[in-house]
């Protein structure tokens, strides 16, 4: 991986994204609980079951007639669309590597033991219930956090909690995805082709080269993320697993570092200047115009395509990916008891598992970490928002749905995990929202006496 990064010149633009990826999240989350709605309403409606048919329908992609693809309009949205999703995950992870919240230890520390102990407890909890049955392989559900939704239920709370806060947890988040996804890749594949798994690994060596090599274009990564995708498609594993592989070799390093870039600058503001650009109109003056393209062209190539590739699909991925997902997947037909649900195994070992697991595993790894010194807590934050927000980290939804879909081929062990899934989600959301609140309340009064 390219990591010879001028962080004096792209540092500003990596923070600049972070913060445009939050404000995103916040109305994304916003859009995933309307999507969430509209799929409820279509399981449950008259057209319930033309909804399903359609999620069936089969859409054929043909190249030629070597070169067909047959999926349907379900697996285009999990398999193909998802990928999209991981792709960005794995680049916003990449981006804290380099300049966020995961850029040193010191840093990483606090929400990587969270993300580890939020992983742990819950898949523990659920084992516990489920051990030696059918139903144990479903153990990667309740481990998840949906990014989507638990920045959209802090977002909603705006200034009433710490920014740190936000940032911790954009950084368990998607040190939980991560996790989740080498779950999918170890765990939850299957009927491996070694032909394609080699051909797979040999695209990902040639599109490393590229970035060993120095090549910037991004149109020759694409080609290649789509032919490792493909690839990984035919494999075996799942082909999410090719966004994450082909995040890693895009490079960080922009074409114009920042000393070109302010020479370059520089010179066309000199010849700008000898253009008289106050008397002419830019529209008619060649000359002008040709400098202004320059400079235009200059500040796109200081740009890091890894940042490029990134605010190209981020807006894509939580406007459209996360709720077609949603649409696709929580769909499901509330045709059984809450108490059904939650006196099962499965049932009770996914509700326990995200709304106690998750919230138990986070504060204590946590903790643990701040004992043996080896972790600390930013000093805008209190242990009340690290437990709080650990009860939001709960909300597993859409990456637990889709490890549902991974998990299990039963329709209603599919129906009573789904259920489960969102009935969690809901308890962690209100109770993460009410802690965190009540801590603010507290703090407002005791410095109000002060």
């Amino acid at each position: 991986m390219d990591q010879s990064v001028d962080r004096n010149s792209t540092g500003i633009a990596y923070i600049e994204t972070a913060r445009k990826f939050l404000d995103r999240e916040t109305t994304g989350g916003l859009l995933l609980i309307g999507a969430t709605l509209i799929a409820l309403m279509l399981g449950n409606s008259q057209w319930a079951d033309t909804y399903h048919h359609y999620l069936k329908d089969e859409l054929v992609f043909e190249l030629s007639k070597h070169f067909t693809l047959r999926l349907t309009v379900e697996e285009w949205i999990n398999d193909g669309l998802m990928a999209i999703f991981f792709l960005v995950a794995a680049l916003e992870l990449k981006r804290e590597i380099l300049v966020g919240e995961l850029s040193s230890w010191k840093k990483a520390s606090m929400p990587l033991l969270g993300a580890l102990g939020g992983m742990i407890v819950p898949a523990l909890i659920f084992l516990a219930l489920n051990f030696n049955t059918d139903k144990m392989v479903g153990w990667g559900i309740p481990m998840a956090t949906d990014i989507a939704y638990s920045l959209g239920i802090i977002g909603l709370l705006g200034k009433r909690i710490p920014l740190q806060l936000k940032t911790f947890l954009i950084a368990l988040a998607i040190a939980d995805d991560l996790g989740a996804i080498l779950v999918i890749a170890l765990f939850y594949s299957s009927d491996l082709s070694w032909f394609y798994l080699g051909a797979g690994a040999g695209i990902f060596t040639l599109l490393m080269l590229c970035n060993r090599f120095g090549i910037k274009n991004l149109f020759w990564y694409l080609l290649g993320g789509i032919a490792l995708w493909y690839c990984f498609l035919n494999s075996g594993v799942h082909p999410t697993i090719a966004g994450v592989l082909f995040a890693v070799t895009i490079p960080v390093k922009p074409k114009l570092d920042s000393k070109i870039l302010k020479e370059r600058t520089a010179r066309n503001v000199a010849a700008l200047e000898e253009t008289d650009i106050e008397n002419r109109d830019p529209l008619q003056d060649i000359r002008q115009r040709k400098i202004l393209q320059a400079m235009k062209k200059d500040t796109e190539n200081s740009n890091p395509p890894l940042l490029k590739l990134e605010n190209a699909l981020i807006d894509f991925n939580v406007f459209f990916i996360i709720p077609v997902f949603a649409i696709a997947n929580a769909g499901v037909k509330l045709d059984v008891s809450l108490l059904e649900v939650i006196s099962g195994s499965l049932g009770l070992g996914i509700l326990l598992g995200l709304v106690i697991g998750k919230v138990l595993g986070i504060s204590l790894f946590a903790l643990i970490g701040e004992k043996l010194g080896i972790a600390e807590l930013h000093s805008s934050l209190r242990w009340r928002h690290v437990v709080g927000m650990g009860m939001i980290a709960g909300i597993g939804f859409t990456m637990s749905l889709f490890i549902t879909n991974l998990a299990f081929v039963d329709p209603e062990l599919i129906k009573v995990a789904k259920i489960s899934i969102m009935l969690a989600s809901l308890i962690a959301a209100v109770g993460g929202v009410a802690m965190l609140l009540t801590g603010t309340a507290r703090d407002t009064r005791e410095g109000a006496d002060n």
